[in-house]
Protein backbone atom coordinates (compact mmCIF):
# COMPACT_ATOMS: atom_id res chain seq x y z
CA UNK A 1 0.00 0.00 0.00
CA UNK A 2 2.63 2.44 1.02
CA UNK A 3 0.57 4.46 2.89
CA UNK A 4 1.82 5.72 6.60
CA UNK A 5 -1.35 4.84 8.58
CA UNK A 6 -2.94 7.59 10.79
CA UNK A 7 -1.91 7.62 14.68
CA UNK A 8 -3.24 9.36 17.47
CA UNK A 9 -0.65 11.59 18.65
CA UNK A 10 -1.37 10.56 22.61
CA UNK A 11 -3.01 8.47 24.41
CA UNK A 12 -5.15 11.32 25.61
CA UNK A 13 -6.36 11.97 22.63
CA UNK A 14 -7.36 7.97 22.03
CA UNK A 15 -8.87 7.72 25.35
CA UNK A 16 -10.91 11.32 24.61
CA UNK A 17 -11.98 10.16 21.63
CA UNK A 18 -12.91 6.76 22.13
CA UNK A 19 -15.16 8.03 25.58
CA UNK A 20 -16.60 10.39 23.16
CA UNK A 21 -17.49 7.80 20.68
CA UNK A 22 -19.12 5.52 23.53
CA UNK A 23 -20.72 8.42 25.56
CA UNK A 24 -23.29 10.06 23.08
CA UNK A 25 -27.00 9.35 22.40
CA UNK A 26 -26.47 6.25 24.91
CA UNK A 27 -25.83 7.54 28.30
CA UNK A 28 -27.28 11.09 28.09
CA UNK A 29 -30.06 10.94 26.09
CA UNK A 30 -31.44 7.22 26.11
CA UNK A 31 -29.96 6.27 29.82
CA UNK A 32 -32.28 8.69 31.57
CA UNK A 33 -35.21 7.78 29.88
CA UNK A 34 -34.69 3.55 30.01
CA UNK A 35 -33.68 3.96 33.49
CA UNK A 36 -36.30 6.26 34.23
CA UNK A 37 -39.28 3.66 32.41
CA UNK A 38 -37.47 0.58 33.64
CA UNK A 39 -37.10 1.00 37.95
CA UNK A 40 -34.44 3.93 38.02
CA UNK A 41 -31.52 2.49 40.87
CA UNK A 42 -32.24 -1.35 40.01
CA UNK A 43 -31.56 -0.83 36.45
CA UNK A 44 -28.47 1.69 36.93
CA UNK A 45 -27.06 -1.65 39.45
CA UNK A 46 -27.73 -4.15 36.53
CA UNK A 47 -26.86 -1.37 33.78
CA UNK A 48 -23.28 -1.55 35.63
CA UNK A 49 -22.60 -5.12 35.70
CA UNK A 50 -23.67 -5.95 32.09
CA UNK A 51 -21.03 -2.96 31.26
CA UNK A 52 -18.35 -4.81 33.23
CA UNK A 53 -18.87 -8.36 32.27
CA UNK A 54 -20.39 -8.25 29.00
CA UNK A 55 -19.19 -5.16 27.23
CA UNK A 56 -15.60 -4.60 28.29
CA UNK A 57 -14.56 -8.00 27.69
CA UNK A 58 -16.21 -7.45 23.83
CA UNK A 59 -14.28 -3.75 24.11
CA UNK A 60 -11.14 -5.41 24.53
CA UNK A 61 -11.53 -7.80 21.92
CA UNK A 62 -12.52 -5.21 19.52
CA UNK A 63 -9.11 -3.72 21.02
CA UNK A 64 -7.01 -6.29 20.02
CA UNK A 65 -8.61 -7.02 16.64
CA UNK A 66 -7.45 -3.30 15.58
CA UNK A 67 -5.04 -2.64 17.41
CA UNK A 68 -3.47 -6.25 16.44
CA UNK A 69 -4.34 -5.65 12.61
CA UNK A 70 -3.63 -2.10 12.33
CA UNK A 71 -6.49 -2.37 9.48
CA UNK A 72 -9.66 -0.94 9.03
CA UNK A 73 -13.62 -2.34 10.40
CA UNK A 74 -13.29 -4.83 7.46
CA UNK A 75 -9.88 -5.68 6.70
CA UNK A 76 -8.97 -6.12 10.36
CA UNK A 77 -11.00 -9.13 10.43
CA UNK A 78 -9.43 -10.82 6.95
CA UNK A 79 -6.00 -10.15 8.49
CA UNK A 80 -6.54 -12.57 11.37
CA UNK A 81 -8.43 -15.12 9.17
CA UNK A 82 -7.97 -14.71 5.51
CA UNK A 83 -10.06 -16.65 2.77
CA UNK A 84 -12.96 -16.77 5.46
CA UNK A 85 -16.13 -14.97 5.47
CA UNK A 86 -15.00 -13.09 9.29
CA UNK A 87 -14.93 -10.11 6.92
CA UNK A 88 -18.52 -10.02 7.13
CA UNK A 89 -18.67 -9.08 10.81
CA UNK A 90 -16.46 -5.65 9.85
CA UNK A 91 -19.10 -5.41 6.89
CA UNK A 92 -22.44 -5.76 9.61
CA UNK A 93 -20.06 -2.81 11.16
CA UNK A 94 -19.80 -0.62 8.79
CA UNK A 95 -23.94 -0.82 7.46
CA UNK A 96 -25.00 -0.34 11.29
CA UNK A 97 -22.70 3.02 10.65
CA UNK A 98 -24.72 3.84 8.46
CA UNK A 99 -28.29 3.11 10.17
CA UNK A 100 -27.02 4.88 13.42
CA UNK A 101 -25.99 8.21 11.77
CA UNK A 102 -29.18 8.25 9.70
CA UNK A 103 -31.36 8.75 12.84
CA UNK A 104 -29.20 9.91 15.14
CA UNK A 105 -28.13 12.82 12.72
CA UNK A 106 -32.24 13.88 13.09
CA UNK A 107 -31.51 14.12 17.00
CA UNK A 108 -28.38 16.11 17.16
CA UNK A 109 -30.24 18.28 14.58
CA UNK A 110 -33.15 18.84 17.43
CA UNK A 111 -30.69 19.43 19.99
CA UNK A 112 -29.21 22.21 17.38
CA UNK A 113 -32.66 23.45 16.88
CA UNK A 114 -33.12 23.79 20.69
CA UNK A 115 -29.99 25.58 21.60
CA UNK A 116 -31.17 28.24 18.83
CA UNK A 117 -34.55 28.07 20.52
CA UNK A 118 -33.21 28.81 23.87
CA UNK A 119 -30.88 31.58 22.83
CA UNK A 120 -33.57 33.58 21.37
CA UNK A 121 -35.97 32.98 23.96
CA UNK A 122 -38.65 31.11 22.34
CA UNK A 123 -38.24 28.56 25.49
CA UNK A 124 -38.84 30.95 28.41
CA UNK A 125 -42.55 31.48 30.00
CA UNK A 126 -44.10 28.83 28.08
CA UNK A 127 -47.62 28.84 28.26
CA UNK A 128 -49.24 26.31 30.35
CA UNK A 129 -45.39 24.53 30.16
CA UNK A 130 -46.53 23.02 27.46
CA UNK A 131 -43.32 22.00 26.17
CA UNK A 132 -44.38 18.95 24.49
CA UNK A 133 -46.25 21.01 21.89
CA UNK A 134 -43.41 22.86 21.26
CA UNK A 135 -41.44 19.76 20.71
CA UNK A 136 -43.66 18.16 18.30
CA UNK A 137 -43.96 20.90 16.47
CA UNK A 138 -40.59 21.94 16.00
CA UNK A 139 -40.01 17.90 14.44
CA UNK A 140 -43.11 18.22 12.76
CA UNK A 141 -41.99 20.94 10.61
CA UNK A 142 -40.16 19.36 7.46
CA UNK A 143 -38.03 22.06 6.29
CA UNK A 144 -36.76 22.59 9.86
CA UNK A 145 -36.17 19.21 10.62
CA UNK A 146 -34.46 18.59 7.38
CA UNK A 147 -32.20 21.45 7.80
CA UNK A 148 -31.21 20.98 11.55
CA UNK A 149 -30.13 17.03 9.94
CA UNK A 150 -28.07 18.55 7.21
CA UNK A 151 -26.39 20.99 9.54
CA UNK A 152 -25.72 18.27 12.18
CA UNK A 153 -24.25 15.90 9.25
CA UNK A 154 -22.32 18.86 7.86
CA UNK A 155 -20.07 19.66 10.69
CA UNK A 156 -19.27 15.68 11.48
CA UNK A 157 -18.20 15.83 7.48
CA UNK A 158 -15.76 19.01 7.86
CA UNK A 159 -14.42 17.32 11.11
CA UNK A 160 -13.88 13.94 9.99
CA UNK A 161 -12.18 14.85 6.86
CA UNK A 162 -9.62 16.75 8.67
CA UNK A 163 -8.33 13.54 9.71
CA UNK A 164 -7.67 11.10 12.72
CA UNK A 165 -5.07 13.85 14.64
CA UNK A 166 -5.80 17.50 13.12
CA UNK A 167 -9.76 16.38 12.95
CA UNK A 168 -11.59 13.97 15.68
CA UNK A 169 -8.64 14.27 18.35
CA UNK A 170 -8.25 18.13 18.36
CA UNK A 171 -11.95 17.92 18.42
CA UNK A 172 -12.47 15.28 20.86
CA UNK A 173 -9.65 17.21 22.97
CA UNK A 174 -11.57 20.48 23.57
CA UNK A 175 -15.10 18.64 23.86
CA UNK A 176 -14.97 15.91 26.03
CA UNK A 177 -13.26 18.24 28.71
CA UNK A 178 -15.94 21.17 28.49
CA UNK A 179 -18.54 18.40 28.61
CA UNK A 180 -17.75 17.04 31.97
CA UNK A 181 -17.39 21.03 33.20
CA UNK A 182 -21.10 21.25 32.06
CA UNK A 183 -22.27 18.30 33.93
CA UNK A 184 -20.89 19.12 36.93
CA UNK A 185 -22.13 22.74 36.78
CA UNK A 186 -25.66 21.22 36.01
CA UNK A 187 -25.43 18.32 38.79
CA UNK A 188 -24.60 20.88 41.68
CA UNK A 189 -27.69 23.28 40.21
CA UNK A 190 -29.96 20.41 40.40
CA UNK A 191 -28.98 18.90 44.35
CA UNK A 192 -29.40 22.43 45.34
CA UNK A 193 -33.25 22.09 44.08
CA UNK A 194 -35.65 21.55 47.18
CA UNK A 195 -36.71 18.30 47.42
CA UNK A 196 -34.13 16.55 45.47
CA UNK A 197 -34.22 13.07 48.28
CA UNK A 198 -36.80 11.85 46.01
CA UNK A 199 -34.98 11.96 43.11
CA UNK A 200 -31.91 10.79 43.94
CA UNK A 201 -33.70 7.73 46.15
CA UNK A 202 -35.65 6.50 42.64
CA UNK A 203 -32.10 7.12 40.53
CA UNK A 204 -29.64 5.42 43.42
CA UNK A 205 -31.45 3.17 45.51
CA UNK A 206 -31.89 -0.22 43.90
CA UNK A 207 -35.72 -1.07 44.03
CA UNK A 208 -35.25 -5.07 43.14
CA UNK A 209 -38.80 -5.41 44.03
CA UNK A 210 -40.05 -3.33 40.69
CA UNK A 211 -37.50 -5.14 38.55
CA UNK A 212 -39.14 -6.92 35.55
CA UNK A 213 -37.30 -9.06 32.71
CA UNK A 214 -37.40 -6.36 30.59
CA UNK A 215 -35.86 -4.51 33.44
CA UNK A 216 -32.83 -6.92 32.65
CA UNK A 217 -32.87 -7.13 28.89
CA UNK A 218 -32.96 -3.65 28.68
CA UNK A 219 -29.80 -2.98 30.49
CA UNK A 220 -27.90 -5.04 28.75
CA UNK A 221 -29.34 -3.48 25.35
CA UNK A 222 -28.10 -0.42 26.76
CA UNK A 223 -24.54 -1.69 27.66
CA UNK A 224 -23.85 -2.18 24.47
CA UNK A 225 -25.82 0.60 22.90
CA UNK A 226 -23.77 3.18 25.40
CA UNK A 227 -19.70 2.04 24.93
CA UNK A 228 -20.43 1.48 21.11
CA UNK A 229 -19.70 -2.14 20.90
CA UNK A 230 -20.87 -4.25 18.23
CA UNK A 231 -20.33 -2.24 15.01
CA UNK A 232 -16.67 -2.15 15.03
CA UNK A 233 -16.24 1.14 15.87
CA UNK A 234 -13.62 0.83 18.16
CA UNK A 235 -11.91 -1.49 15.92
CA UNK A 236 -11.43 1.23 13.50
CA UNK A 237 -10.39 3.67 16.51
CA UNK A 238 -7.84 1.16 18.61
CA UNK A 239 -6.44 0.09 14.86
CA UNK A 240 -4.53 4.10 14.95
CA UNK A 241 -3.04 3.63 18.35
CA UNK A 242 0.80 1.86 18.85
CA UNK A 243 2.04 -1.24 19.34
CA UNK A 244 2.89 -0.03 23.20
CA UNK A 245 -0.49 0.85 24.39
CA UNK A 246 -1.68 -1.03 27.37
CA UNK A 247 -5.11 -2.34 26.09
CA UNK A 248 -7.03 -4.02 29.01
CA UNK A 249 -5.96 -0.14 31.60
CA UNK A 250 -7.60 1.56 27.75
CA UNK A 251 -10.57 -0.74 27.68
CA UNK A 252 -11.34 0.17 32.04
CA UNK A 253 -10.64 3.75 31.86
CA UNK A 254 -13.08 4.02 28.93
CA UNK A 255 -16.19 1.88 30.11
CA UNK A 256 -14.99 3.47 33.62
CA UNK A 257 -15.68 6.74 32.27
CA UNK A 258 -19.22 6.01 30.61
CA UNK A 259 -20.33 4.79 33.60
CA UNK A 260 -19.55 7.97 35.38
CA UNK A 261 -21.29 10.03 32.79
CA UNK A 262 -24.36 8.01 32.68
CA UNK A 263 -24.30 8.51 36.83
CA UNK A 264 -23.39 12.03 35.97
CA UNK A 265 -26.09 12.45 33.71
CA UNK A 266 -28.73 10.87 36.18
CA UNK A 267 -27.58 13.53 39.05
CA UNK A 268 -28.00 16.11 37.11
CA UNK A 269 -31.81 14.78 35.58
CA UNK A 270 -33.52 12.63 38.23
CA UNK A 271 -33.09 14.98 40.90
CA UNK A 272 -34.38 18.19 39.00
CA UNK A 273 -37.31 16.10 37.08
CA UNK A 274 -38.63 15.22 41.34
CA UNK A 275 -38.02 18.31 42.66
CA UNK A 276 -40.73 19.93 40.47
CA UNK A 277 -43.00 17.05 40.14
CA UNK A 278 -42.52 15.49 37.13
CA UNK A 279 -42.77 12.27 35.82
CA UNK A 280 -39.17 10.07 35.09
CA UNK A 281 -41.69 7.62 32.88
CA UNK A 282 -41.42 10.08 29.95
CA UNK A 283 -39.64 8.38 27.56
CA UNK A 284 -37.66 10.02 24.82
CA UNK A 285 -39.46 13.20 25.30
CA UNK A 286 -37.43 13.70 28.67
CA UNK A 287 -34.36 15.67 27.01
CA UNK A 288 -36.56 17.47 24.83
CA UNK A 289 -40.00 17.98 26.52
CA UNK A 290 -39.32 17.84 30.54
CA UNK A 291 -36.15 19.33 30.98
CA UNK A 292 -36.80 22.41 29.08
CA UNK A 293 -39.83 22.39 31.55
CA UNK A 294 -37.62 22.30 34.51
CA UNK A 295 -35.11 24.34 33.51
CA UNK A 296 -37.78 27.32 32.77
CA UNK A 297 -38.89 26.99 36.66
CA UNK A 298 -35.20 28.12 37.97
CA UNK A 299 -33.59 31.08 37.70
CA UNK A 300 -30.96 31.57 34.92
CA UNK A 301 -32.95 28.61 33.94
CA UNK A 302 -32.21 29.48 30.19
CA UNK A 303 -28.51 29.97 31.19
CA UNK A 304 -28.37 26.08 32.33
CA UNK A 305 -30.69 24.74 29.47
CA UNK A 306 -27.93 26.09 26.94
CA UNK A 307 -25.09 24.42 28.93
CA UNK A 308 -26.70 20.97 29.11
CA UNK A 309 -27.76 21.53 25.12
CA UNK A 310 -24.19 22.29 24.22
CA UNK A 311 -22.97 19.59 26.10
CA UNK A 312 -25.40 16.61 24.53
CA UNK A 313 -24.32 18.30 21.03
CA UNK A 314 -20.75 17.53 21.86
CA UNK A 315 -21.55 13.92 22.85
CA UNK A 316 -23.53 13.63 19.99
CA UNK A 317 -21.20 15.15 17.48
CA UNK A 318 -18.19 13.01 19.25
CA UNK A 319 -20.58 9.83 18.79
CA UNK A 320 -21.08 10.76 15.25
CA UNK A 321 -17.60 11.40 14.33
CA UNK A 322 -16.79 7.38 14.82
CA UNK A 323 -19.32 6.52 12.55
CA UNK A 324 -18.58 8.41 9.73
CA UNK A 325 -15.02 7.44 10.58
CA UNK A 326 -15.48 3.73 10.66
CA UNK A 327 -17.12 4.11 7.03
CA UNK A 328 -14.45 6.56 5.74
CA UNK A 329 -11.75 3.97 6.67
CA UNK A 330 -13.22 1.14 5.63
CA UNK A 331 -13.41 2.86 1.93
CA UNK A 332 -9.95 5.00 2.33
CA UNK A 333 -7.90 1.74 3.33
CA UNK A 334 -5.13 4.41 4.85
CA UNK A 335 -5.21 6.37 1.57
CA UNK A 336 -5.33 10.08 3.03
CA UNK A 337 -5.43 11.27 -0.62
CA UNK A 338 -8.54 9.89 -0.86
CA UNK A 339 -10.22 10.87 2.79
CA UNK A 340 -12.02 14.38 2.10
CA UNK A 341 -13.36 13.06 -1.35
CA UNK A 342 -14.59 9.71 0.59
CA UNK A 343 -15.86 11.62 3.64
CA UNK A 344 -18.18 14.31 1.85
CA UNK A 345 -19.70 11.51 -0.86
CA UNK A 346 -20.53 9.43 1.98
CA UNK A 347 -21.68 11.92 4.75
CA UNK A 348 -24.06 13.16 1.93
CA UNK A 349 -25.55 10.21 1.15
CA UNK A 350 -26.36 9.43 4.96
CA UNK A 351 -27.99 13.01 5.08
CA UNK A 352 -29.92 11.25 2.23
CA UNK A 353 -31.05 8.34 3.48
CA UNK A 354 -31.72 9.72 7.06
CA UNK A 355 -34.38 11.79 5.63
CA UNK A 356 -37.65 9.79 5.91
CA UNK A 357 -36.13 9.72 9.84
CA UNK A 358 -36.34 13.23 10.12
CA UNK A 359 -39.70 13.34 8.74
CA UNK A 360 -40.96 10.57 10.55
CA UNK A 361 -42.90 13.06 12.88
CA UNK A 362 -44.39 15.16 10.33
CA UNK A 363 -45.35 14.35 6.80
CA UNK A 364 -44.31 10.81 7.02
CA UNK A 365 -45.76 10.07 11.06
CA UNK A 366 -48.58 7.82 9.53
CA UNK A 367 -46.00 6.02 7.15
CA UNK A 368 -44.77 2.46 9.00
CA UNK A 369 -43.31 -0.30 8.78
CA UNK A 370 -43.88 -3.42 11.35
CA UNK A 371 -45.82 -0.78 13.24
CA UNK A 372 -42.71 1.45 13.10
CA UNK A 373 -41.83 4.78 11.92
CA UNK A 374 -39.20 4.98 9.87
CA UNK A 375 -36.90 6.71 12.85
CA UNK A 376 -38.21 4.03 15.54
CA UNK A 377 -37.50 1.01 13.16
CA UNK A 378 -33.99 2.51 12.75
CA UNK A 379 -33.64 3.03 16.05
CA UNK A 380 -34.48 -0.55 16.78
CA UNK A 381 -32.88 -1.88 14.00
CA UNK A 382 -29.70 -1.20 15.95
CA UNK A 383 -30.08 -1.25 19.57
CA UNK A 384 -31.89 -4.72 19.27
CA UNK A 385 -30.82 -6.91 16.07
CA UNK A 386 -27.38 -5.37 14.85
CA UNK A 387 -25.27 -4.44 17.34
CA UNK A 388 -26.28 -7.77 19.25
CA UNK A 389 -25.20 -9.41 16.27
CA UNK A 390 -22.44 -7.55 16.00
CA UNK A 391 -20.93 -7.67 19.39
CA UNK A 392 -21.80 -11.80 18.94
CA UNK A 393 -19.58 -12.14 15.98
CA UNK A 394 -16.84 -10.12 17.50
CA UNK A 395 -16.71 -12.78 20.45
CA UNK A 396 -16.88 -15.61 18.75
CA UNK A 397 -14.35 -14.06 16.36
CA UNK A 398 -11.98 -13.29 19.25
CA UNK A 399 -12.17 -16.69 20.72
CA UNK A 400 -11.89 -19.07 17.92
CA UNK A 401 -10.22 -17.15 15.05
CA UNK A 402 -7.60 -15.31 16.78
CA UNK A 403 -4.79 -17.81 17.86
CA UNK A 404 -4.80 -17.54 21.87
CA UNK A 405 -0.73 -16.87 21.76
CA UNK A 406 -1.77 -13.61 19.57
CA UNK A 407 -4.42 -12.60 21.98
CA UNK A 408 -2.08 -12.88 25.11
CA UNK A 409 0.68 -11.08 22.94
CA UNK A 410 -1.63 -8.00 22.06
CA UNK A 411 -3.34 -7.63 26.09
CA UNK A 412 0.15 -8.48 27.60
CA UNK A 413 1.40 -5.52 25.57
CA UNK A 414 2.54 -2.87 27.96
CA UNK A 415 0.60 -4.89 31.04
CA UNK A 416 2.35 -6.86 33.39
CA UNK A 417 -0.43 -8.49 35.20
CA UNK A 418 -1.50 -10.39 31.99
CA UNK A 419 -1.68 -13.62 32.68
CA UNK A 420 -4.67 -13.52 35.23
CA UNK A 421 -6.72 -11.21 33.74
CA UNK A 422 -6.31 -13.02 30.01
CA UNK A 423 -7.70 -16.16 31.48
CA UNK A 424 -10.78 -13.88 33.03
CA UNK A 425 -11.32 -11.96 29.70
CA UNK A 426 -11.04 -15.75 27.66
CA UNK A 427 -14.04 -17.03 29.89
CA UNK A 428 -16.02 -14.04 29.48
CA UNK A 429 -15.60 -13.59 26.01
CA UNK A 430 -16.36 -17.15 24.90
CA UNK A 431 -19.12 -18.09 27.14
CA UNK A 432 -20.32 -15.20 29.44
CA UNK A 433 -20.81 -12.97 26.34
CA UNK A 434 -22.13 -14.76 23.73
CA UNK A 435 -24.71 -16.22 26.34
CA UNK A 436 -25.64 -13.26 27.54
CA UNK A 437 -25.79 -11.39 24.09
CA UNK A 438 -27.88 -14.57 22.46
CA UNK A 439 -30.41 -14.46 25.37
CA UNK A 440 -31.29 -10.85 24.48
CA UNK A 441 -31.33 -11.20 21.04
CA UNK A 442 -33.98 -13.73 21.32
CA UNK A 443 -36.15 -11.70 23.63
CA UNK A 444 -35.71 -8.87 21.41
CA UNK A 445 -37.20 -11.27 18.59
CA UNK A 446 -40.31 -12.46 20.71
CA UNK A 447 -39.02 -15.88 20.41
CA UNK A 448 -38.26 -16.15 24.50
CA UNK A 449 -39.96 -14.73 27.41
CA UNK A 450 -39.06 -14.98 30.61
Amino acid sequence: MGHRREQWTSKLGFILATAGSAIGLGAIWKFPYIAGTSGGGAFFFIFILFTLFVGLPILLAEFIIGRGSQKDAISAYTHFAPGKQWHLVGVLGVITSYIVLSFYSVVGGWVLLYIIKTITGQLSNVPDNDFGVIFEGSIANPLIAVISQFIFILVTIIVVARGVEKGIERASQIMMPTLFIAFIILIIRSLTLDNVSEGLEFFLYPDFSSMTSDTILFALGQSFFSISVGSSVMVTYSSYLPKGENLPKSALMIVSMNIFISLLAGLAIFPAVFSFGFEPAEGPGLLFVVLPAVFDMMPFGSVFLVIFLVLFLFATLTSAFSMLEIIVAAITKGDRSKRKKITWLNGLFIFMIGIPSALSYGVLSDFTLFGKTVFDLADFLVSNILMPLGALGIAIFASIAIPKNKLLEEISSGSSKSKKLFAIWFLAIKYIAPIAIIIVFLDALGIIKF
